[in-house]
Parts: C-alpha cells; structure tokens; sequence
C-alpha cells in the first residue's frame, strides 16, 4: 500500500530529462563567492580579511548566534573582499569572494578518516557543526541543531527524505543510486545518537529503482527501512512526510521532535557522513541542471560558491536565449534575471525554459471554483486568505490560519484564474511575522 497525505496536486515530474545522468564533477570558476546567511537563522560572521590566502577545507565564518552556521572554503586563493555580492533573491547579501588560484591546497587532516563507533553523540554534533552542515533539501536548518533535541530518548523515528517531490530535480534520485553506502552509513551515524529510533528512508513510487535499490541495500538492517510513497506534491514537506510515514501531525510553532521524529534530507544524510566518517566539510553539493533550454541536463557535483553561469557553461549553455530561469524547483523556486549569482548550500537546481509559462498567462477574477481549497495539503481556505492579504488585514490572515501556510505552490498551480496566490501568502506571511515580532518586543518591555 502506497503511503501518503491528504490533498496535494499531481504534477508532471519531467525527471527523464537528468534522471540518468551519472553525477559529474565540475571544478569551479576563477571566482567565488559565499554569503554569510547560508542557512536559517543569523548570518555567519566571517573569520578572514581581504588579502588574506585561504585553502581548501578552510573554515571562513562561523556561526554566530545558536541558530547559525559555519561557512567552508571549497578552493585555495585569495580573499578579495568582504562585502556585497549578488544574491539569488536579487538583493545584495554579505559574503565572502574569494579568487580561485586552481591549486587546491587543502588544509592539515582534511579528508581524514574517523571511526564514528568511537565517537560520542556530542563529538559527531561537533564534526557536523564544524563542517557547516545545514538542510541540503532547501530549509536551511542548521543539521547539529536538529540533532540535538531536548528530549533525545523521545526520538523514535529518523527519515530520511528521499522523496524529491519538485518537478525536475534528480540531485537526490542520482544520490540514491550512485552512493546508497554513504547514505546507510550516513543513517548509522544518526541512529548512534538514538537509541531508541530506527531509520526510514521514505521514496516517492516513480522512482522504483531507487526504492529496489535501497531495499535490497537494507534487507539485513533491522533499523533501518524503505517506504515507498504515492507520487504526489508536496509530499517532500517536512509536515506531509511526517504524516505519510508515521500518522502523526506537527503545525507550524512545532519542530518534528515534537511527535518523536527527525527528517533529514538525502543529500544531508550524505554529508553527515562525509564529515563524520570521510572528514570532508560541506564544500560541495550536488545540483541539478535541467529544462528545455539546456543542452546537457545533468546532475553535477558543485563547489559552493561557484557563480551559476560557471554551472551552466559545464552543462553545455542555452539552446538560444531562455525566457525564464529558475533557480530551484518551478513550484517553489526563484525566478533569476542574472545568473552572476553564488551556489550556496541550498541550491539544489537551476531550470531554464525556452517559453514562460507565467509570464504569457492571463489573470482573471475568481470563479469560486474551489480548486484551491482541495488542494491545499495544509486543508487552508486560500482564496480567503488571498483576499485579507489583499486587504493587508493580517490579524484575519491570522485567523484563516494563514501562518500554516506551507508556501508550496499547489493552489496557484491549480488555479484556473492564474491569480498569484502563493505570492500573496508569501508577503503576507513576512508582514504577519513582523508585525507579531513588534508586538513581542512591545509586550516584552523593549520598546517603551
């Protein structure tokens, strides 16, 4: 019986185009560059100066507050400047350029090998921080945090999601097939830390070769095993997963350590075990390039920091000039207008289509079709929540229940009147969390 969640869309997955494509190792440009704010919470504050030589495997910014990340040079070189670069959201963000002088000199003990049976919970907690692990699925969330619970007895279930739901993307798919050992060590790594939990490797069915794969891989692991899922979106989310594999429910004021589970992505299964075991440092991952308007898609490993016009130029350019670019998957990903942008940890994809869809459709007034409501995976009422983000009423936003809003796309996707509906929540939410963290800070006396 195929697992799943209520609601949701079907979407056409497009994997074909990379699905195939053997990962391939690039190395990066003459320039790179690394924003300090790689991951959910405070910017990283970095630890090296314009001029300043750097290697391989070096730490440049560490974490700055509790919830915050290390950042880790993936070349040897020099450090050009500490200043504003080009982010992915059009905005300049803080980060670090360095100059690629192509010699990759590493730093003492880097890629050395560990017996994570020899080492404690705190000690594997440590490796996975210094080596500025974060959620590589696109959250973000700092991966030594989320290995360390209040109540770690209470952690029965660990998953690891391998369900790639977003249209396009095979990073993880590729992952599954190519190093399904790193990813079983990976999860003994984690199954250390509790004792009391047993691992699920959690695929959506139209991966059926990953799902025999890993199967057979773990046939003899009673603690850990492989569920297969109905092919649906967003069955990736944290919150659907948690719901497809187990029956329990989490909302947005919960982490998943609330109802005894822990999610990590495929690709963050894989780093924990190169740093842990391999002592290699999050440098690199592995991105998908895909879309009508590639020549080559495929699945490549990249430096962090590497611009995505480097990226492309390896997967053989444009067929012509796209008309639209996207940076991650087409249901939750970002629009670009200029690819002279960095890789960072959370960049799984980069799309390019010959024609925008978007762009060339037409916005009409709600038919009151009802669409949206059915399928909204959260069970929310979008249209309307559209109209009091219209209106900027957040406390009725609120209301609606509009802050268990999951950003994921599916009632836009399913609109007939094309209106931008996950755009509003987008903006609404933002608004909303401001104007709560105001009144917060009101109520808290900061502010007399």
């Amino acid at each position: 019986m195929w697992r799943s969640f209520a609601h949701g869309v079907h979407v056409d997955g497009n994997k074909s185009l990379a699905a195939d494509a053997v990962i391939r190792e690039i190395l990066p440009g003459k320039i790179v560059a690394y924003p300090l704010a790689q991951h959910i919470g405070r910017p990283a504050s970095p630890i090296v100066s314009e001029g300043e030589r750097v290697l391989v495997g070096q730490t440049i910014a560490q974490a700055s507050a509790p919830v915050s990340a290390d950042v880790v040079c993936a070349v040897s070189g020099t450090v050009k400047r500490v200043g504003a670069f080009l982010g992915v959201r059009g905005e300049m963000v803080d980060a670090i350029v360095v100059e690629n002088d192509e010699q990759y000199e590493t730093v003492e003990n880097f890629g050395q090998h560990r017996d994570y049976t020899q080492l404690s919970p705190n000690e594997i907690r440590d490796l996975i921080k210094a080596a500025g692990i974060v959620g590589l699925g696109g959250a973000g969330f700092p991966t030594h945090i989320k290995l360390n619970p209040p109540e770690p007895e209470k952690i029965d279930t660990i998953i690891a999601n391998g369900v790639e739901c977003e249209p396009y993307l095979t990073t993880d798919y590729r992952l599954m097939m190519e190093q399904p050992e790193k990813i079983i060590r990976g999860l003994h790594i984690i199954l250390s830390m509790f004792p009391n939990a047993k691992a699920v490797i959690a695929i959506e069915k139209n991966k059926p070769e990953a799902i025999r794969l890993l199967t057979e891989k773990v046939k003899n692991e009673p603690r850990i095993s492989v569920a297969a899922l109905k092919t649906k979106y967003p069955e990736g989310d944290e919150r659907m997963l948690i719901h497809a594999v187990t029956g329990r429910y989490i909302h947005s004021a919960q982490l998943p350590a609330a109802v005894g589970c822990l999610v990590d992505n495929i690709a963050t299964v894989v780093a924990i075990d190169e740093a842990v075991c391999d002592g290699l440092p999050l440098t690199h991952r592995v991105v998908t390039v895909s879309g009508d308007a590639v020549n080559e898609p495929c699945n490549l490993r990249v430096a962090c920091g590497d611009l995505y016009s480097h990226v492309i130029e390896e997967a053989g350019g444009f067929k012509g000039e796209p008309k639209k670019v996207i940076s991650g998957g087409p249901m939750m990903g970002l629009a670009l207008f200029s690819l002279e942008i960095p890789v960072v940890k959370t960049s799984s994809c980069i799309l390019a289509f010959a024609e925008d869809e978007v762009e060339e459709s037409k916005t009409t007034a709600c038919i009151h079709c009802g669409r949206c409501l059915r399928a909204c995976p959260e069970l929310l009422v979008p249209r309307s929540m559209h109209a009091a983000a219209q209106a900027e009423d957040f406390e009725r936003f609120m209301a609606l229940n509009g802050m268990e809003c999951i950003e994921c796309g599916s009632c836009t996707f399913v609109c007939p009147a094309k209106i931008p509906l996950t755009q509003s929540f987008q903006y609404a939410r933002r608004k909303t969390k401001a104007l709560l963290q105001v009144k917060t800070t009101k109520e808290s006396g900061g502010e007399k």
